[in-house]
């Protein structure tokens, strides 16, 4: 039933101008400048900061690590970063499509307070101090709408039950965010339901990738890649069951952390179908940096978010042992002949949608590079990945697509064309049924662990983490993103991964190879897809797997990983 009477169009086309009437006069663009940019293939780097000056540039080219220390060592105010950052992604909203909510005004109100507090106290308010950190558009900001994508939620906040509560509901780890001293000053675009590798919806339309503009920025999580591929933050709130902070980070050429469900805080935060929580969505982080992750994870988690979420288990953040894991190799990420190297499973293909080139190569740099650093190197074989992704989706879709039809019903939008499909009204999964799943989904963790701690058969030494592609490919073209099983079984195992940023496609390393022989239609459809003039220049990322709960152990493989590139690339 509509409970709106002005049609959604009107509804959303309002919304849209709002947005943009946010931006300040002197930081809006001219339409000859927007002309330019819609024909622009790479809006990332030099394209973007002819629109911002030299001190704008020179702050937003900085990480969320020295940026912090900046502003503590009084190098910088905390009114001076948040300025540029509003700027920036002022600019890379009206260049790429990428806010659903601006609220500078409020940031720069609090960049002032945060100045005036480090003046009076003669100390910092927390680890995040001056910080910008962006949101994707589930984490409730007081007085800022929350739509999550939807039309009908024009004006309100999606997930509060009292409508006398909109906009006064704020999401606890927002409110983490701010005791840490961070600002907060946009919420970033997603997919209509979330449960979409691209970001579009009826509101804003579709968001692309920067880097290349016939290309999706991924999902659901598309928006805080695009903004951070532009330099518009560092630092970004993200969420993932199926793969949404790792595939816009591989997407966009930015780094990300998917930590195991209920190491963070949900609490008071939008979602589809909250009620399924067997395979609960997670709270994670995406940056320009490994650093800021690294930095984000310790500083919430000093928070002690478990007190105030009772989901969230009571796990401090372990330093130990993310100085017990990078203390296996040196700044260079050269195995040290004191310690034991690493022991990295390489996953080529899970046999049922091979990667296109560019991710084959990708795969072959991080390899040589950890091999080349003296790490060892074994294939992974584990279970099907099919199992687990036919297992997770029916959880995904349990409901009937009851909670979404809810939501489209608040103003009779329509699903967008790519997931109407899935989103039909239908029955709900049986219980009966749903606790046959359960039981499977239990039996394939248990399969895919023992075949983990079989990898110490050969040699005495388990496998420490694993080496996987995000997806078939690189940053996919719009309507071709056909198989998601590679992030997707990672969510029914609920381990902790991480991804880094390797390459970018190249049209003369990376040539279609016509003999390949497709495994099935899926795979036949994937690879035909692929293009190499079209995918010039997507970013390819690579996702590090770790088990359940081993956020810090993955980070410290992460930034042993990324340094042996570093240093393999300099040989």
């Amino acid at each position: 039933m509509r409970l709106q009477a002005t049609p959604w169009e009107v509804r959303a086309a309002a919304k849209r101008a709002s947005t943009l009437e946010k931006i300040p006069p002197e930081w809006r663009l001219t339409p000859a400048q927007l002309a330019e940019a819609a024909n622009q293939r790479d809006l990332t780097g030099p394209f973007i900061q002819k629109f911002l000056s030299a001190e704008d540039v020179a702050i937003v080219t900085k990480d969320s690590v020295e940026i912090v220390k900046d502003i503590k060592a009084k190098k910088l105010s905390a009114l001076q970063v948040t300025t540029a950052f509003c700027k920036t992604a002022a600019v890379a909203h009206q260049i790429n499509n990428c806010l659903h909510e601006i609220f500078f005004d409020q940031a720069l109100a609090r960049a002032r307070e945060l100045d005036a507090y480090y003046a009076d106290k003669g100390e910092t308010m927390g680890p995040l101090h001056g910080l910008p950190v962006s949101l994707k558009d589930q984490f409730h900001v007081k007085g800022v709408d929350t739509t999550m994508g939807y039309v009908g939620w024009i004006g309100s906040n999606l997930g509060i039950k009292d409508p006398s509560q909109a906009h006064q509901v704020e999401s606890q780890i927002t409110t983490e965010l701010l005791s840490l001293g961070a600002v907060l000053f946009c919420k970033t675009s997603l997919p209509q339901t979330l449960l979409f590798g691209e970001t579009k919806n009826n509101i804003i339309g579709q968001t692309m990738n920067p880097h290349n503009q016939n290309l999706s920025c991924g999902g659901s999580s598309g928006g805080e890649g695009a903004l951070m591929a532009l330099r518009g933050s560092t630092l970004g709130l993200g969420t993932d069951i199926g793969g949404s902070v790792r595939i816009p980070a591989a997407f966009n050429g930015i780094f990300s952390l998917k930590p195991t469900p209920e190491r963070l805080s949900y609490r008071d935060a939008a979602n589809t179908n909250p009620g399924q929580n067997t395979y609960r969505s997670t709270v994670g982080f995406l940056s320009t940096s490994l650093g800021g992750l690294v930095l984000a994870l310790r500083s919430v988690l000093s928070t002690r978010p478990w007190e105030r979420d009772p989901a969230v288990v009571p796990i401090p953040f372990r330093q130990t042992t993310f100085d017990e894991y990078r203390a296996r190799a040196g700044s260079d990420g050269k195995a040290k002949p004191s310690e034991r190297p690493l022991k990295l499973g390489v996953f080529w293909t899970d046999r049922t949608v091979g990667p296109h080139p560019p991710i084959l190569r990708g795969l072959r740099e991080v390899v040589d590079a950890v091999r080349h650093a003296g790490h060892k190197v074994v294939d992974w074989e584990p279970p099907l990945h099919a199992t687990a992704r036919r297992i997770h989706f029916a959880f995904l879709m349990a409901d009937g697509a009851d909670d979404v039809q809810s939501h489209l019903a608040l103003s009779g939008e329509p699903l967008v064309p790519e997931i109407a499909g899935d989103f039909q009204p239908r029955a709900p999964l049986p219980l009966l049924e749903y606790q046959k799943l359960t039981l499977e989904g239990l039996e394939y963790e248990a399969a895919y662990s023992d075949y983990w701690n079989s990898t110490a058969a050969d040699d005495g030494q388990i496998v420490d983490a694993v080496i996987m592609p995000v997806a078939p490919h690189a940053a996919v073209i719009p309507g071709q993103y056909h198989h998601v099983h590679y992030t997707e079984a990672i969510n029914l195992l609920n381990y902790s991964a991480a991804v880094i940023p390797v390459t970018k496609a190249d049209k003369s390393l990376d040539a279609f190879d016509s003999s390949y022989q497709p495994l099935n239609p899926v795979d036949k459809l994937n690879w035909e897809s692929y293009d190499p003039e079209l995918y010039h220049g997507a970013p390819v990322g690579v996702q590090l797997v770790a088990r359940k709960f081993e956020e810090e152990k993955i980070l410290a493989i992460a930034d042993i990983v990324t340094a042996a590139l570093t240093t393999y690339r300099k040989k």
